[in-house]
């Protein structure tokens, strides 16, 4: 029998982005993965697909397992010959019953590896602008649970070390117990004008903080039904908030952000809105196959090097054709003397990475500036190969064949509408709806009749002109288009660079 063994995994404290490498490693190679409730869904999702995903999550008053259940769940999988992810909020050790989980699997004779995680307790507050430590406020910094086991019956907190005006202290899972802290707090000494901030879905687009002080904090918080899961901050290290914050200043955090694009290229875009403080809502309404005649793509591929010039429009186009090309047992060399243009930047490091060095991109990333720059670097009767989208518009071709150049348009893979029944709903959710191309929009409207309607009070986002005009054609009205047709581009006009 194949021996199990377990991975405890500290996710950290909601922003995907803060998964440790080892940890990601651990989540892609798992059979099992046992999972928090406080572990993003985007960490979820980097598990396998024929993985076993268990939700063990506990808040306060639910528990979907009680930790005995988890602990013996997790030995009885180990010894079932299991690789297992014990996925857990923060860190592995900081308040998380990591080291009794570890002792059972110990005790059961199972091997296991502890990958730690980045706790709350610091992350969360450095990503409202609170740094824990800082020269001009403290030389201390602790870290106490206000959860502690209620079966004990008394606090093993000593509040007479932790009313100390010169040191910051944190309280995790504190909000409970938020009136008896600061009555002890405040009993042993620590002045009511001592500042504290309270941030609640910390490292989330949904991360909101609270300021006051000791004198003010428990009313604030009843005021503003400040609610867990939350870190608690209690120190004048919270009065370098305004001068340092930066995760909730930018102009589209909070916001949650529909992405149309291919569920195999919208990873990029989404960990750029992550960082940005949004959320994104992964709602494909396009996917990328073969074209309906996957014939003539071959046998452009196979006679590549006959063409003084190889066109590439999109990266799927670039996808397609090397993946023709490895099919048939060849590599980079076949493009022989052939030059290389691509239509945009990722397109063409799309190319870099197949050891291929472009020849040309123009300023301007789109069709018309393509076919503007081959004309003048081309002479009539030059054989061009443009590998596209089949349903691509035919200006790039039309206006190389107008100026005297021999062309192929090639036809590498077609563009399908995505039938997605819950694509409504989550174009609902939504405070913004992105379109990536003409065929997103074109997707959208297949599976939202109604889609003008349903847009009318949303911002509506286009990656160029070309896009913005197949929107509004469909009656969608456009309020930002970007300058630069990249993702980024569309990310920087969201954030105030944009055209309209």
């Amino acid at each position: 029998m194949k021996r199990g063994r377990v991975w405890l995994v500290g996710a950290g404290p909601g922003d995907p982005g803060l998964l440790t490498l080892k940890g990601a490693r651990a989540i892609q190679n798992c059979d099992v993965l046992l999972y928090d409730y406080l572990a993003s869904q985007a960490i979820v999702d980097l598990a396998p697909p024929d993985c076993e995903r268990i939700y063990v999550g506990k808040r306060a008053g639910t528990h979907s397992l009680t930790q005995d259940e988890i602990t013996a769940l997790t030995v009885k999988l180990a010894l079932d010959g299991k690789r297992v992810v014990r996925l857990k909020g923060g860190d592995v050790f900081v308040f998380a019953r990591g080291g009794e989980e570890a002792q059972a699997l110990r005790n059961a004779g199972v091997p296991f590896e502890i990958v730690p995680g980045i706790t709350s307790a610091i992350a969360v507050p450095a990503y409202a602008g609170i740094p824990v430590t800082h020269r001009d406020h403290n030389t201390s910094f602790s870290i106490s649970t206000g959860h502690e086991d209620p079966l004990k019956g008394y606090t093993s907190l000593d509040y007479a070390k932790l009313a100390n005006p010169k040191s910051t202290t944190i309280f995790l899972m504190a909000m409970a117990t938020l009136p008896g802290i600061v009555g002890e707090l405040r009993k042993n000494g620590l002045p009511d004008t001592t500042p504290v901030a309270i941030v609640r879905e910390g490292t989330k687009p949904t991360q909101e903080t609270l300021v006051g002080t000791i004198g003010t904090i428990v009313a604030d918080v009843e005021r503003a039904r400040f609610a867990a899961p939350a870190v608690v901050v209690v120190g004048s290290v919270v009065n370098e908030r305004e001068s340092i914050r930066w995760f909730d200043r930018t102009a589209v955090f909070g916001k949650r952000v529909l992405v149309t694009r291919p569920a195999n290229a919208s990873a990029e875009f989404a960990q750029a809105l992550w960082e940005s403080g949004a959320e994104p809502i992964l709602a494909p309404a396009i996917t990328i196959g073969p074209p309906d005649d996957p014939a003539p793509a071959v046998a452009a591929v196979a006679r590549v090097r006959e063409y003084a010039w190889v066109v590439f429009t999109s990266r799927n186009g670039v996808d397609a054709f090397f993946d023709i090309l490895g099919a048939s047992g060849r590599d980079a060399r076949a493009f022989g003397d052939a030059k290389v243009a691509a239509i945009g930047p990722k397109t063409a490091a799309a190319l870099t990475a197949h050891g291929i060095r472009v020849d040309f991109v123009p300023d301007t990333y789109v069709n018309e500036a393509v076919a503007e720059g081959l004309a003048t670097r081309t002479a009539p009767g030059e054989r061009l190969l443009i590998f596209r989208a089949q349903e691509a518009r035919d200006v790039l071709q039309d206006m190389l064949r107008a100026a005297g150049r021999t062309v192929d348009a090639v036809a590498a893979y077609k563009t399908r509408y995505v039938d997605d029944p819950d694509l409504r709903a989550k174009a609902e959710r939504a405070d913004i709806v992105t379109f990536t191309s003409a065929s997103t929009v074109h997707g959208f409207v297949h599976n939202v009749e109604d889609a003008a309607t349903l847009l009318a009070g949303k911002t509506v986002a286009a990656i160029g002109p070309i896009t913005a005009a197949a929107a509004r054609k469909l009656g969608i009205r456009v309020d930002v288009v970007a300058d630069e047709f990249t993702v980024e581009g569309l990310l920087h006009a969201l954030e105030g660079g944009a055209t309209v």
